[in-house]
């Protein structure tokens, strides 16, 4: 990102800036401006549109504060993700796996696929399309599906903490850092590994013998739908981009060459692969950069390094607890957000960033609020089942704070 020389406000223009900093992050962390329907992008778009009227931000200089990396690896991956799904790739994987594997394995065989698909794709992709597979498998079973839901948006919050790619923040985090893949990978892997181990094992205490699905029911074999074909273009593409993470470029480099290698095509019609790319996100993300970026030429980031100094940020259990706090409190992305100014001022700046990659990801299992993948789950199951805040709470809470101590520990032991 490129980093703009400080210019001289005014007094009034620095408290007007601090007033639409505040403002708008009083809208991340409530969901709605009260009494209006202005929602997290809304309030983005209409902060940073104040920070350039009120003068904080240069209109000449507003682009310079948005880190494009971020919006190019963001908008390919979803493209990507969204041709992957128009053409049955995750529904095809899912059946087979959750068809196939004894009833008795099915919690683990949910968790663990879940965090397998998002490790490497976004997560709120793949709670999209789990909602209707573990609701159908009860169905079939004649079971409770709550355990099953709870183990979808846990699983799927804990799986993305393991690369680049797994959720919005991590890919902000990736593009700002310059952290290589393969780094990310190598040092998050094991903490999501042990993760789904211990959201397993949670569930498992929680629900046994409350409608878990028993040995003796067997799970239905249904006949895949669609023609597998379609998966071939998409399947070498997706190994395409993944090995190309891996050996070192660039990941919007790569994403980017494989949303353009989806879209040369001539069956799918490229509108169809556009309504799947989340713009409500990448307005957020956009708007996000120029508001933290107004704040900051006002003297944000001086406050919070001094901040960081005063309350010894650097300690990993301190880190670890500020960041899921913030994180719960304004989401993850404009935590992130905030504190990225913060980190490079770390001793060991390169664990910092990855303390906060699995911190804010981490925290999103504590409520349902915690990340847009529990919601996503909630209101997808809602027509058949009613996920309670309580429901989720009493889960979310031990599997947050097994979860992020493990991640502590880990990443201070490898330090």
């Amino acid at each position: 990102m490129t980093h703009l020389p400080p210019a001289v406000l005014s007094d009034i223009q620095i408290l007007a800036a601090y007033a639409v900093f505040l403002g708008s992050y009083l809208v991340f962390a409530i969901g709605k401006f009260p009494g209006m329907k202005i929602d997290r992008p809304g309030a983005a778009i209409i902060g940073a549109v104040l920070m350039v009227a009120l003068g904080v931000v240069l209109p000449q200089n507003a682009l310079h504060f948005i880190d494009f990396r971020t919006i190019v690896l963001l908008f390919s991956m979803m493209l990507i993700v969204g041709y992957l799904r128009l053409a049955g790739f995750f529904e095809w994987i899912t059946e087979i796996i959750l068809t196939r594997l004894k009833p008795r394995h099915l919690l683990p065989t949910v968790i663990f696929t879940c965090g397998l698909l998002s490790a490497f794709f976004v997560n709120d992709i793949i709670c999209l399309v789990m909602v209707p597979f573990v609701l159908s498998a009860a169905r079939r079973l004649g079971i409770k599906p709550l355990p099953y839901l709870l183990a979808v948006a846990t699983a799927a919050n804990i799986g993305s903490v393991a690369t680049i790619t797994g959720n919005p923040q991590n890919m902000l985090i990736g593009s700002i850092s310059a952290i290589p893949y393969r780094s990310f990978l190598f040092y998050l892997a094991p903490v999501a590994v042990v993760g789904l181990l211990l959201d397993w094992l949670v569930l498992h205490i929680a629900f046994s013998g409350r409608g878990m699905a028993e040995a003796s029911v067997e799970i239905p074999v249904v006949a895949l739908a669609g023609d597998r074909k379609t998966l071939i273009k998409p399947g070498i593409v997706i190994v395409m981009v993944l090995a190309g993470f891996i050996a070192g470029v660039p990941p919007a480099m790569m994403a980017a060459i494989g949303a353009a290698v989806m879209l040369m095509t001539r069956s799918r019609d490229p509108q169809q692969a556009y309504q799947q790319v989340d713009w409500g996100v990448l307005v957020f993300f956009v708007g996000l950069f120029i508001v933290v970026g107004g704040a900051e030429k006002a003297g944000l980031g001086d406050w919070l390094l001094e901040f960081a100094r005063t309350w010894n940020l650097q300690s990993p259990a301190i880190f670890t607890v500020a960041v899921a706090a913030l994180s719960n409190l304004v989401s993850n992305v404009p935590a992130v957000m905030l504190l990225k100014s913060v980190v490079p001022g770390f001793v060991n700046s390169h664990m910092g960033w990855l303390m906060l990659a699995m911190a804010s990801t981490l925290a999103g299992n504590l409520t349902i609020t915690g990340s847009v993948a529990n919601i996503i789950v909630v209101e997808r199951a809602r027509p058949e089942v009613e996920i309670s805040f309580r429901d989720y709470f009493r889960v979310g809470l031990p599997i947050t704070l097994l979860t992020l101590g493990f991640g502590m520990l880990w990443l201070w032991w490898m330090r």
